[in-house]
């Protein structure tokens, strides 16, 4: 918000220098991020008096002017042609530094001496163009400073407000927060209304038919309205705060906008078909031109406002080009309206479309503000323009608000504030603010907020006002009070520590993708149709359709990360993730969040080196790590599976890993389509782990068997097996004989050739036998190997080799 120091002094009495104005704004909330000061140092530059204007003597387009500023007669060279003996100009004198850091000197130009510069209005900064040099009204003082005598000097206030503070964006709105801190009355503007004999329900009609998006709609009717250039006054003062001058009637609705903070718009009243003013929204898919010349592409949820025919202005946004001020416009429609915040910030954001206008109105309008503000910009065009008011006005409020009324007790106050203030100190405060006060309970005031601060909600907000206008410099110092106590890490995250640090022991890096994916991903990686992850849950407002879904997996952001190095020829990753997915169950209104854990390792084996091999990474080096990560746990019952796998591994090549019946997580080598889709080229292995079931799994004590004394012996039988029978079933069926003797069983050979039968394979088992208490003997291992081999024999029909 833009502020001026003189315009800020019509408002409120004070004698404050423009620093300590500052501060004090700064001190209230109001932060002033930055000062322009308007005529500071430039006093050198004078009223002066030209006697005399003749030819320069060697040179046609110059002229010699005697100059008078009050002091001394001084000649002066000038290439303007448009000035004349008797005129007062502005004297740029020898010393002055004009805007752009150009300092005047004593020249001699084409032979003859000049002792300053009469200067236009582009050379002083008041203009962006100028012809000729700045002639000045004949009642000025010679001598006096030219910005001082034509009340030019002032200083410009850039104030950062937060955006609970729409109050501020207005002159009057920080003039009331000045008044309040000194203790002083506003010096609100006097509007004088004069109004003709036709009455304005005669000529136009308005009509609200979403009452939600616009609460008040009200407008005045100006006849006989000549448009044309704004008074110098109007132009200066706009021009000082950011507003370009457009012409007097487009320049009054910018004036009041600014000076009371509410938004207006005049329409040609000529192209609003049978008068009419209709709020409503949008239909789905109508095109409309805004004032930029753009054509917009409205939808259903957007607010317009509208003649009898069509839309002529998106409501709190920006006018229609159909109906705008020209120089043609005779009679205006001023609408002065108030509109849902969350309305007009949805279509302005949609559309790309900010303005002062939608600036004010996403942030909160003062709907009581809406007939003040017309009453004032309808007078200033009547005036300016020679314009005849319609009697009366049109105000449509539908639901008149009443005031809040919030409850605050003294004691709260002094408790949150560390102060002792009185409650005649309080009251004082807050009828500074213009709030309303009405007697409560014992220690407790009513106060009643005024409809300008939208922000005021609960008691704790009347509290900070208390705390802003008593000076947040008065607030005691006290350090707090507070126990220590030590928040120790549960059992879940110091399993997740210790997951994370053995992963990365593993030569694995930790990578954090985001919660939020774009849906095509997981026909990326080729999920079912009909798959439960596919139920995702979609995001209100996504950044963009990239992040519009939470995610369900933690597989489509782990590929895009190895794809994304890939392209950057990082061509060797071991990489992992732990976070949680969102996973969507009819049954509840929120999704349920379990933990995941889950990696990729592709690329090489190893490191590059000249003693190093150039094997890549396959799928027993991820079923390495995976079981490192459940040894750890003391996870009981494991075994590997092919049953239930993910459509995105590759098949024949991933298997579930299971503690007894139930699957925990998989493993494996995704599919090469899954693969091109992200493009990668190279094999990628992948694993998950659900956390929570390791958390409810994992044993904190490991089951520790002290080694044997005596030594072992084993038994190597390869036999025949159909294809089918899986190589875990062999082992879990040698451990299922529940021998006490059987120290370990192992795979060491598999072998599929000419000499087997189709469909057949051989197998070589070890078991390794070891008593705890005695040296077993032949006979015993025999005997007991026998047992092994019948019930493997038995069980799975194998054929001992």
């Amino acid at each position: 918000m833009i502020a001026t120091y003189n315009w800020l002094k019509e408002y409120v009495d004070f004698d404050l220098s423009p620093q300590d104005l500052a501060d004090l704004l700064t001190m209230l909330g109001l932060e002033v991020e930055g000062m322009t000061s308007l005529g500071g140092g430039m006093d050198d530059v004078v009223v002066a008096l030209i006697e005399e204007r003749n030819q320069h003597p060697n040179a046609d387009r110059l002229s010699l002017c005697r100059v008078n500023n009050g002091r001394e007669v001084l000649e002066i060279v000038c290439g303007a042609t448009n000035m004349k003996a008797g005129d007062r100009v502005a004297l740029a004198q020898i010393g002055a530094v004009l805007p752009g850091d150009f300092k005047i000197k004593r020249s001699k130009i084409r032979g003859v001496e000049s002792f300053g510069m009469l200067c236009s209005e582009k050379e002083l900064g008041l203009a962006e163009e100028s012809e000729g040099i700045m002639i000045l009204p004949p009642d000025l003082q010679l001598g006096s400073p030219v910005f001082e005598a034509l009340g030019l000097k002032d200083t410009i206030f850039e104030i950062g407000l937060t955006p609970n503070r729409a109050d501020c964006l207005s002159v009057i709105g920080i003039a009331r927060e000045i008044a309040a801190k000194l203790g002083k009355r506003v010096n609100y503007p006097k509007v004088a209304v004069g109004e003709g004999n036709q009455p304005i329900t005669e000529i136009a009609s308005v009509t609200i038919e979403d009452p939600h998006g616009c609460p008040r709609y009200a407008a005045r009717y100006i006849s006989g309205c000549k448009i044309g250039s704004s008074p110098e006054w109007l132009v200066s003062r706009l021009k000082a705060v950011g507003v370009r001058s457009i012409n007097n009637v487009v320049d009054v609705t910018n004036y009041v906008m600014m000076e009371f903070g509410h938004p207006l718009h005049a329409f040609d009243y000529h192209f609003l078909q049978g008068g009419k003013i209709v709020v409503r929204k949008a239909g789905e898919g109508e095109l409309f031109k805004t004032l930029d010349g753009q054509e917009r592409l409205l939808k259903g949820t957007d607010l317009t406002i509208r003649d009898g025919e069509r839309a002529v202005a998106l409501a709190g946004v920006m006018g229609g080009q159909n109906s705008e001020i020209s120089d043609a416009t005779t009679d205006v429609l001023l609408e002065s309206a108030c509109f849902e915040p969350m309305t007009i910030r949805r279509t302005a954001r949609r559309l790309g479309l900010h303005s002062e206008s939608s600036h004010r109105f996403e942030r909160g309008a003062d709907i009581g503000t809406v007939p003040k503000a017309l009453d004032r910009a309808a007078a200033l065009i009547a005036e300016l323009s020679g314009g005849v008011m319609a009697r009366g006005s049109i105000d449509v409020y539908p639901g008149k608000k009443k005031p809040k009324q919030i409850p605050v007790r003294l004691a709260r106050v002094n408790q949150i504030l560390g102060t002792n203030l009185t409650a005649e100190a309080i009251r004082d405060i807050f009828h500074n603010l213009e709030f309303v006060l009405d007697p409560g309970e014992a220690g407790e005031f009513l106060v009643s907020v005024p409809s300008f601060r939208v922000d005021i909600e609960r008691e704790i907000d009347l509290i900070e006002e208390v705390a802003r206008l008593n000076g947040f410099e008065n607030i005691p110092v006290t350090m707090p009070r507070a126990r220590t106590f030590s928040d120790r890490p549960t059992r879940s995250q110091l399993l997740a520590q210790s997951l994370k640090q053995l992963l990365v022991a593993n030569g694995l890096s930790e990578v954090i993708t985001y919660s939020f994916i774009a849906p095509a991903l997981y026909d990326r990686i080729g999920l079912a149709s009909d798959d439960p992850r596919r139920a995702v849950v979609n995001l209100l407002n996504p950044l963009s359709d990239d992040q519009s879904v939470m995610r369900t997996s933690l597989l489509p952001g782990l590929l895009e990360t190895a794809s994304r190095n890939i392209g950057y020829r990082i061509l060797d990753q071991r990489i992992f993730e732990m976070g949680r997915v969102f996973l969507k169950d009819g049954s509840e209104e929120l999704p349920a969040e379990p933990t995941y854990i889950a990696g990729i390792l592709t690329g090489a084996r190893e490191l590059e080196g000249w003693n190093q091999g150039k094997d890549c990474v396959d799928f027993y080096d991820m079923k390495g790590v995976v079981e490192n990560i459940l040894a750890s746990l003391n996870i009981a019952k494991l075994s590997y599976e092919s049953r239930d796998l993910d459509s995105f591994y590759h098949p024949g090549k991933a298997c579930s890993v299971c503690s007894g019946s139930d699957i925990i997580g998989s493993l494996g080598e995704i599919h090469p389509d899954v693969q091109e889709a992200f493009g990668i080229e190279q094999r990628v292995y992948y694993f998950e782990l659900n956390f929570d079931k390791l958390l409810h799994l994992c044993r904190d004590i490991a089951t520790i068997t002290p080694p044997s004394r005596f030594p072992d012996t084993f038994r190597d039988t390869a036999m025949l097996l159909d294809d089918e029978v899986p190589a875990a079933a062999v082992l879990g069926a040698i451990k299922g004989l529940k021998i006490g003797e059987i120290e370990d069983a192992a795979i060491f050979d598999l072998y599929k050739g000419a000499s087997i039968p189709a469909g057949k394979k051989s197998l070589a088992v070890r078991v390794r036998y070891r008593s705890l208490e005695r040296t077993l003997t032949d006979d015993e291992v025999n005997r007991l190997h026998q047992r092994v081999v019948d019930t493997l024999t038995s069980k799975y029909s194998a054929e001992i080799r």
